[in-house]
């Protein structure tokens, strides 16, 4: 089996979601000599991605964004509903996107129309070349990594770990992970209403975790229903029209009569964060580095971010003549990333908790924070802004410079 590397080193990303296509897209573009290795899977995924303003930027930047538009539906609105029927109920917060100055906090498109962009701008680039092949073994080396196929086998200075919660590269790199799991599932489905969603996100605080109603183009709107997970599964199991039943009665009826669009996912929910986001030529972006529940659309968000980082370090240093998976290219990318996902995680596993906490006290404090928020204007932006983008500051993708 033949070792294949380029000639004056590239990068190599193993696993082909939106956070691995975006790595390799920026990194190719930068004019690294790129290889994306990823098995499809063999179902389309029928999830949802709720992108914002930053990760909206990058793509545009990187020449995506114009394959999206017309999938996409903006989020001007988001509102917060305290469903729990507890003693404290938080009052209902709405942010606007106009309020901060914005058309829209970002764009909610299918992940299946996401991805069909990135591999089209992909296949475009010539310094980036695609394997639809499982990856069966990474060897880290001092000057190099080792990622081994079926059919072949590549070497080259820096690898791209992008192969999700089980990632095999992040092994490879002798990074460990902290985890824990929630006793909740997530249900997540597309649907259409008979209401207009007026581009409104309306995510409704239940005693079991959030329920989150997204705007899709059209009267067409995705779910996220955090259940526990004996429910879920009961769920998942009716019938169409028993099913939009009970979304229509969780949904309060805001979006009137409910229609079920085919393609139901359900997976339980757990956070984990890597140790180190980077080791022995090996970068994680993705869930390779954390994962947190679908709450605030932070997950892939936050995978776009490192994915925008890790490429613009290796394009600086490979354009200086540096050693692209060198150790302070990577002690500089475990840096940058560590404030911005240590602060989200902490913050979503927060509410979270405080969702399912039966403590009055508990309660009692998310009721306020939610009061102070909606009271206190400054106090509101900083957080949409926040929400937005990390203070610690955004990539050059995201700010809309081209590496």
């Amino acid at each position: 089996m033949r070792q294949k590397s380029s000639d004056n080193g590239g990068a190599i990303v193993v696993g082909a979601g939106p956070a691995g296509l975006t790595a390799a897209i920026a990194l190719a573009q930068g004019g690294i000599p790129t290889v994306l290795v990823g098995k499809r899977p063999a179902k389309p995924d029928n999830r949802t991605t709720a992108l914002l303003a930053g990760s909206v930027t990058a793509l545009k930047t990187l020449g995506v964004w114009d394959q999206c538009t017309a999938r996409a539906a903006p989020l001007k609105t988001m509102r917060i509903v305290d469903d729990t029927g507890r003693l404290w109920r938080a009052p209902e917060v709405k942010f606007e996107a106009s309020e901060i100055d914005r058309d829209a906090f970002g764009y909610n498109i299918e992940n299946r129309y996401l991805i069909e962009a990135l591999e089209h701008c992909a296949h475009s680039l010539p310094r980036l070349r695609l394997i639809d092949g499982e990856v069966t073994k990474v060897v880290a080396e001092s000057d190099a990594v080792i990622v081994s196929l079926k059919s072949e086998t590549l070497r080259e200075p820096i690898v791209i770990g992008a192969d999700g919660r089980k990632s095999m590269c992040r092994a490879a790199a002798g990074i460990k992970i902290d985890e824990r799991s929630y006793p909740q599932a997530a249900l997540t489905i597309c649907l259409r209403h008979s209401r207009p969603h007026h581009d409104t996100s309306t995510e409704f605080h239940t005693p079991t975790g959030p329920f989150t109603l997204v705007p899709l183009p059209g009267s067409r709107s995705s779910l996220v229903w955090v259940l526990e997970p004996s429910m879920a599964e009961e769920l998942a199991a009716l019938s169409d029209t028993a099913l939009a039943g009970e979304i229509e009665r969780a949904a309060h009826s805001i979006l009137g009569k409910i229609e079920v669009e085919p393609g139901r996912g359900l997976f339980p929910l757990h956070v984990a964060t890597a140790r180190q986001f980077a080791g022995k030529r090996i970068a994680l972006v993705g869930e390779a580095a954390h994962v947190i529940p679908p709450i605030g659309a932070q997950g892939l968000n936050m995978g776009l971010r490192d994915a925008a980082t890790i490429g613009e370090l290796a394009v600086a240093a490979y354009r200086d003549g540096r050693d692209i998976g060198g150790m302070d290219v990577l002690a500089r990318y475990d840096r940058l990333r560590r404030t911005d996902i240590g602060s989200r995680t902490f913050a979503i596993d927060l509410l979270n908790r405080s969702l399912l906490s039966d403590f009055l006290p508990i309660q009692g404090a998310r009721g306020l924070g939610l009061y102070l928020i909606d009271r206190i204007g400054p106090l509101r932006r900083a957080v949409m802004r926040e929400g937005l983008a990390p203070a610690g500051g955004q990539p050059r993708l995201m700010r809309g410079d081209a590496l």
